[in-house]
């Protein structure tokens, strides 16, 4: 029963629960431990992980773990394993043990027993501990004791335990080098231990005198002992010494270039090509000319596929990398007249392109359109044309054979496709009409990775897009019924390509077409995610229609209510569509209708929010578009009071007395003034929500940066056309037109401000404000903005990373509502711990380099006497930067509260990625602390009382003798 509790308290997976959730689970859990039954006692120790997980703060993983070290000490052998694996699963909590030496001397214990299986596992929870007691003396001991033992068992942990600390502790590989060295030299060592053994010579890193004595002693093993298995771990273990220490790996690159070249066996070369591979990854830039053309001679004639396909995997690696540019730099700098595309590297990758196994051509395309991309631009025409007619021949092989292997091929070569393409755009045209072409022979599943490919290359180069449209509209009409995966998988992808090629702008022929086949086959997730796209491209009539027929498919209210937000808001983009250019008072009264549908939609989102699903970023974004429209529909009413309410015939007396130019414009000056700081406080808003979206994808970041730009955009024109016209600078705006846009939204986001910057730039420069000429302006640049369909971005439906901080503050109060005592004498040491929690693909986007803690407090209530006090003295503000190990970080303030009262103290997280930007991601968490007065100086306080309330004494005659 108890286990059963435990089971329903881990198996919940939502975070924030009091920290009676926590001793609950852990006392659950120990009744387990105590229970008479081994079965019990071993599902109570696995657990443990799920505990850590779910609450992976170090006081109940310090209690924890010495539970589990009192199981390891008193129980048999599988409970001891069990230890273990937990112990070994729970890797990154085991910096939180508290009591360090309390726990590993219960573990200790164990290792003084009689039994040889008993203390293998001892061993091995040793080095499963080697992070936290690197430099324990007596393990060390007992590690050097073990590796002499006769029983094989103890080895093999006692090996295990060494490597561990070995890794972790520079003393005790010094100290163990020697007689590893003489184990695997000595005669009487067994061949399959000396095989175990010498992979520990990877981790002698730690400074170079113990690099170079173990490389030696590699050395001497792999001339010594030709065997094919000691050869292979003397060889690899050889490499990843060298990669750990930097300075061997030319050396290291010689060797297994040697052993490639002139060993038969193939075991040997394909263990020298997998570590060189290692090698092109860690260290491309150590890869000279002479190293990368000897792989290629031996590529070209090794007559093994396998070996061939291997070459060619390092050769694809190190041609995306700095490794290319040196081999060809190299190559015209010392005087060689030979092209590029003689040289043996592109001969290999031509070769390899029409090769029969799909995987040699697939890394053969790799390998020339890199070539293609970085190359010199001499002769750089034929090897365009000998990368896309490879590309090409293997697109037709594969697009036919719906197995993994030829649909892993096709992936790689569109890949390579679309990369060349963008460096290369003019062979855009003749590429789209070869995919084009071979789309209606292909299987779905090749479909689906050409319409991807088209995507992308249709949304590099929009131009492109009218061609492909009649054909793409034409499959998808002829696109079969059946509900298989593959076959849902392409309706999106075709309307996908469809909608980005159309640009936000579908006739309705194609809508019809495309309904149709959604009627006819298409299952609600389906629908759901073209009608998804659709909103992303700006095709809002055609999604609202979509969301509108799912809204009664759905099994929750809470999908109702999500579907129905959607539908509105694709609604209210629909009614800004018909806004024309001059038509201000049409353009206000399609806000007026958008906002209406705006409104409906937010309140149906706040709906279709829970508790672990808060929308906390779309209903933001909803109130920012909700209350941009709404400043836009005022700005417009603000130009149109220059007609309804012009500037009394005396402001130009009224402005020369006063000083203030900008009453010469009447009453629309001080309006305009309003309408600006309104935008700017927009955009500001805007920023705020950048900055707390870390787990955003980058083209909604990029969205939401738009839309604080267009903000800026409307407040500067403001100024620069009425405010202040010859402060006003251009400036700064020039390089819009420069930047490499990545959607046709950002794309004609772009167009829009270049636009109206040069339109305001020339009216500046011809009339004074304020005329008809500026608010019409100004009103076009609005209309002009509204014309452009927003996009709903991935993130707005999808959240693919998940980041998470929770903080622990100590000391902490009993309840909630009662504040920590401190006195007013003494500093309050506040301790913050936290835990950074991950969704499923953590780091997808960005990864957190460190944490910063604002740590506030404001008084809130005095309790002393009644003077002034120094503003100083009634706050603290503090701010510290700590970087997560393990995902846990732990740092302490020292907080003065020297005024009586009751203090408010806030601790604010937030995160900065590894670029330096600060994300503020919160939580943000409160305690009450109330400065009580110190007995000593309540006592001289009373006494002070007692002396001003006793009467002086008279002055008489004697007193003064």
């Amino acid at each position: 029963m108890s286990l059963s509790t435990a089971r329903s308290f881990l198996s919940e997976a939502c975070y924030g629960e009091q920290e009676l959730d926590a001793n609950s689970a852990l006392m659950e859990l120990d009744k387990g431990l105590r229970s008479g039954k081994l079965g019990e006692q071993c599902e109570a120790v696995v657990l443990f992980p799920k505990l850590f997980q779910k609450y992976p703060f170090p006081i109940l993983i310090n209690s924890a773990f010495l539970k589990l070290a009192d199981i390891f000490r008193l129980g048999n052998n599988f409970l001891r394993l069990c230890v273990l694996k937990v112990t070994q699963q729970s890797e990154k909590h085991l910096e939180k043990i508290l009591n360090v030496d309390e726990f590993v001397k219960r573990v200790f214990s164990v290792i003084h027993s009689n039994d040889p299986v008993a203390r293998a596992i001892t061993l091995r929870m040793l080095g499963s501990l080697a992070s936290i007691i690197p430099e324990r003396k007596n393990a060390h001991h007992t590690i050097r004791q073990s590796l002499d033992s006769h029983d094989n068992v103890e080895v093999e942990a006692a090996i295990f335990a060494a490597a561990s600390f070995s890794a972790q502790s520079k003393d005790f590989a010094a100290g163990i080098c020697n007689k590893v060295s003489e184990m695997i030299q000595g005669l009487d060592t067994p061949v399959e231990l000396k095989l175990k053994l010498i992979p520990m010579l990877q981790h002698m890193h730690h400074d170079a005198s113990l690099a170079s004595s173990s490389r030696e002693l590699l050395q001497h093993l792999v001339n010594s002992y030709p065997s094919t298995p000691m050869v292979i771990v003397s060889l690899h273990t050889f490499t990843q010494l060298a990669a750990f220490s930097l300075i061997d790996i030319p050396k290291q690159l010689q060797l297994l270039l040697q052993y490639l070249k002139d060993d038969p066996r193939k075991a040997v070369k394909r263990l020298a090509i997998n570590d060189l591979k290692l090698l092109a990854k860690k260290a491309p830039h150590l890869w000279i000319r002479e190293n990368t053309q000897t792989l290629c001679e031996c590529a070209l004639t090794s007559p093994y596929n396998s070996l061939k396909l291997g070459m060619l995997a390092v050769l694809s690696t190190l041609s995306g990398t700095i490794a290319i540019k040196q081999y060809f730099s190299n190559m015209t700098g010392s005087g060689s007249s030979v092209p590029p595309r003689l040289t043996d590297l592109v001969k290999l990758a031509q070769e390899c392109c029409y090769h029969s196994n799909l995987a040699v051509a697939a890394h053969g395309v790799i390998v020339l359109s890199n070539i293609a991309v970085s190359c010199p631009e001499k002769d750089i025409v034929q090897l365009e044309q000998d990368t896309v007619l490879g590309v090409e021949s293997l697109l037709m092989l594969c697009s036919q054979d719906s197995s993994p292997s030829a649909q892993a091929t096709l992936k790689t070569a569109l890949t390579s496709l679309v990369k060349m393409l963008k460096s290369r755009p003019h062979l855009s045209q003749s590429a789209v009409e070869f995919l084009l072409g071979q789309l209606h022979l292909s299987c779905d599943s090749s479909r689906v990775l050409m319409c991807h490919a088209l995507a992308a290359i249709a949304t590099h180069l929009p131009v492109l897009g009218d061609g492909m449209l009649g054909d793409l509209v034409d499959l998808y009409r002829v696109a079969s019924h059946s509900s298989t995966g593959k076959q849902q998988e392409l309706l999106v992808s075709l309307a996908t390509v469809i909608f980005v090629a159309s640009q936000s702008s579908l006739s309705s022929d194609v809508k019809t077409v495309i309904k149709q086949q959604l009627e006819n086959g298409a299952n609600g997730w389906t629908v759901y995610r073209i009608a998804r796209q659709a909103s992303r491209m700006g095709c809002h009539e055609f999604s609202s229609e979509l969301y509108q027929s799912l809204r009664t498919r759905v099994a929750s209210e809470h999908f109702y209510f999500w579907l129905n937000s959607l539908k509105e808001f694709s609604q209210a983009e629909q009614c800004l569509s018909h806004v024309e250019d001059g038509d201000y008072s049409g353009a206000m009264s399609a806000i007026a209708e958008a906002l209406r549908s705006y409104q409906k939609g937010i309140a149906s989102l706040t709906a279709a929010s829970t508790p672990l699903s808060p929308l906390t970023f779309q209903c933001e974004f909803i109130k920012l578009r909700i209350d941009t429209l709404q400043a836009l529909s005022q700005l417009i009413c603000t130009c149109n009071s220059l007609k309804t309410s012009p500037p009394p015939a005396i402001a130009t007396t009224i402005a020369l007395t006063s000083g203030n130019d900008l009453q010469r414009c009447g009453r629309i000056s001080l309006q305009m003034k309003v309408c600006m700081d309104e935008f700017r406080s927009l955009a500001a808003r805007y920023a705020d929500l950048h900055q707390a979206s870390f787990d955003a994808d980058y083209a909604t970041l990029r969205n939401v940066e738009l839309q604080q730009q267009s903000c800026l955009l409307v407040s500067h024109v403001i100024e620069a056309l009425i405010l202040d016209p010859q402060a006003a600078s251009f400036q700064e705006y020039g390089t819009l037109g420069s930047v490499q846009t990545e959607s046709e939204y950002e794309r004609r986001m772009m167009s829009v401000f270049n636009h109206v910057l040069e339109e305001v730039e020339g009216l500046t420069k011809k009339h004074p404000p304020v005329s008809y000429l500026h608010t019409g302006c100004l009103c076009d640049a609005v209309i002009a903005l509204l014309k452009v369909p927003l996009s709903f971005q991935r993130y707005f439906f999808q959240k693919l990373q998940s980041t998470s901080i929770k903080l622990a503050l100590s000391p902490s109060p009993r309840t909630p509502s009662e504040p920590i005592p401190v006195q007013s004498s003494q500093q309050l040491t506040l301790k913050v711990e936290g835990v950074v929690q991950h969704g499923t693909t953590p780091g997808l986007f960005r990864k957190i380099q460190s944490v910063c803690l604002n740590v506030t407090s404001v008084l809130q209530s005095k309790t002393g006497p009644d003077y002034k006090i120094p503003l100083d003295t009634k706050t603290n503000e503090i701010e510290q930067r700590v970087e997560p190990h393990n995902d846990y970080f732990s740092t302490q303030f020292l907080l003065n509260f020297s005024i009586l009262g009751t203090h408010t103290v806030t601790v604010e997280a937030s995160v900065v990625d590894e670029s330096g930007t600060e994300w503020k991601t919160g939580p943000r968490t409160t305690v009450s602390v109330k400065s009580l007065e110190d007995p000593y100086s309540q006592q001289l306080r009373h006494q002070l009382q007692q002396s001003a309330s006793q009467p002086a004494p008279q002055r008489g005659a004697y007193s003064r003798f």
